[in-house]
């Protein structure tokens, strides 16, 4: 059973929210929380599998909530659900530690398996916003005419197969599981194992942590 916490300044839409998830047998709300304050002091007493995020609330915000539940080590993961589609608040929310971004408007179906990818160890990011928000490193990356640092000076990737190193720089480009499997010619199992070889070596949270560390070590470029 996968326990959720529910972060948001309306009652309506946590009523919403909490009905939802009490309509599947696999998941159960551990509680609700008003504010980013709330969320933080009740994560560390439920210690729920999945705090659900909203980010505009007075007081403590979802972001700076994120950011605290995150830095204490909780085991709960962070999915964010905002109403509003803008790439500061996705970029700000993955970078405190976010294990997803997803918008409000969402079917009811991509909510609950984003939460399950989420409870999982895995993560996702609303369609919308995965380009926008790759293409957020653009102005990393060296200016023209100078040369391009070097991945395999960057110590993070230093204990990483050639193998796992290219399934990280596919997992930069946006690949799922099942692509990196048909197009590498691997078991989908195999590609799951290196995924969470890479996550353990590098210290990366989740998938999207890797993805953020792909284009910070300069593997994957914004096309």
């Amino acid at each position: 059973m996968t326990t959720v916490l529910i972060v948001d300044d309306q009652p309506m839409q946590r009523f919403g929210f909490r009905m939802l998830l009490e309509s599947q047998d696999d998941l159960t709300v551990a509680g609700e929380a008003g504010n980013g304050a709330e969320a933080v002091r009740m994560t560390a007493e439920l210690r729920p599998d999945v705090a659900l995020m909203d980010i505009r609330m007075p007081g403590l915000d979802g972001i700076e909530a994120t950011r605290r539940i995150v830095a204490s080590g909780a085991r709960t993961r962070v999915l964010i659900l905002t109403t509003f589609d803008l790439d500061e608040y996705a970029y700000a929310g993955l970078r405190a530690g976010a294990s997803g971004f997803l918008i409000k408007d969402a079917l009811p179906e991509d909510l609950l398996s984003g939460i399950r990818a989420v409870a999982s160890g895995d993560a996702i990011v609303a369609p919308s916003l995965t380009r926008r928000l790759l293409d957020a490193y653009a102005d990393q990356l060296p200016a023209p005419g100078t040369a391009p640092a070097d991945p395999a000076d960057d110590p993070r990737l230093s204990s990483l197969t050639h193998r796992e190193r290219e399934i990280l720089t596919v997992i930069g480009r946006g690949w799922t599981n099942a692509e990196i499997a048909d197009r590498l010619h691997l078991a989908e199992s195999t590609v799951k194992t290196h995924v969470g070889r890479i996550l353990a070596k590098t210290g990366a949270r989740d998938r999207v942590q890797a993805v953020i560390l792909a284009y910070d070590t300069k593997l994957v470029s914004p096309s």
